[in-house]
């Protein structure tokens, strides 16, 4: 039986995607790596599978291709997101598509079949990123669309956890504050650092050690995990 781990990873090109590409191969595990514009990678133990998540043909793609290559998906993590903040009334209908179409269109697609690989084997790992905007809405970032569908995986994060929690499949959420990744103009990042009671953004590597510890922790399985300089606290 094949015991290497494997682990698939969305929206994995830039930011925390990437960073939790190189993240998992330290711990050992092949890695499945998604993205529109992702491209191959020199080492064999990575696969990448190019293609827009919220295409629905896309998430079985990956999942299949994981499967054809590596024979298991031990963790999920679902990092694919996209983020527009308007008010509410300015919303178009192609945001709306757009939105949820990567957030939960692209979850549900991914996961559903990940699912099913991690019951044939016996269980798995799946993380969920959300945003803590679901908890503690602000009225200087008016983002209804985020609160909308990150707050849809914060559920489903529960019920999942709660309907897969005798089958060896354990399923968590890192909810975090603004990162300093590629998604935020250098501009805005004192504005929005001081959006967090610790007054800083966050950074790649303080989401990707939460979404490691929640690897490791085989007792923790529902759990929605702030990362997010204080915000879920208060302000």
């Amino acid at each position: 039986m094949n015991t290497q781990k494997v682990a698939v990873v969305t929206g994995a090109s830039q930011g925390i995607g990437a960073a939790l590409v190189t993240a998992y191969r330290k711990l050992g595990y092949a890695v499945v790596a998604n993205s529109r514009s992702i491209t191959p990678s020199d080492d064999p133990m990575v696969l990448a599978v190019a293609g827009d998540i919220a295409d629905p043909a896309v998430g079985a793609r990956v999942v299949e291709q994981a499967l054809a290559r590596f024979g298991r998906i031990d963790t999920l993590v679902n990092n694919a997101g996209v983020f527009i903040a308007k008010p509410f009334t300015e919303y178009t209908e192609a945001d709306y598509e757009l939105v949820t179409g990567i957030n939960l269109r692209g979850f549900f697609e991914v996961t559903r079949r990940a699912v099913a690989a991690m019951l044939d084997q016996g269980g798995g790992h799946i993380v969920n990123i959300s945003t803590s905007l679901t908890d503690h809405a602000r009225s200087d970032v008016p983002a209804a669309l985020a609160a909308l569908t990150k707050g849809g995986l914060n559920a489903v994060t529960r019920s999942l956890a709660i309907e897969y929690a005798t089958r060896g499949i354990r399923v968590n959420a890192v909810s975090p504050g603004v990162i300093r990744t590629p998604m935020h103009a250098p501009e805005t990042h004192e504005f929005l650092a001081a959006l967090h009671p610790l007054g800083r953004l966050g950074e790649i590597d303080e989401v990707v050690d939460a979404i490691l510890y929640l690897e490791h922790a085989a007792f923790v399985t529902g759990e929605i995990l702030n990362v997010d300089g204080g915000q879920s606290a208060g302000h």
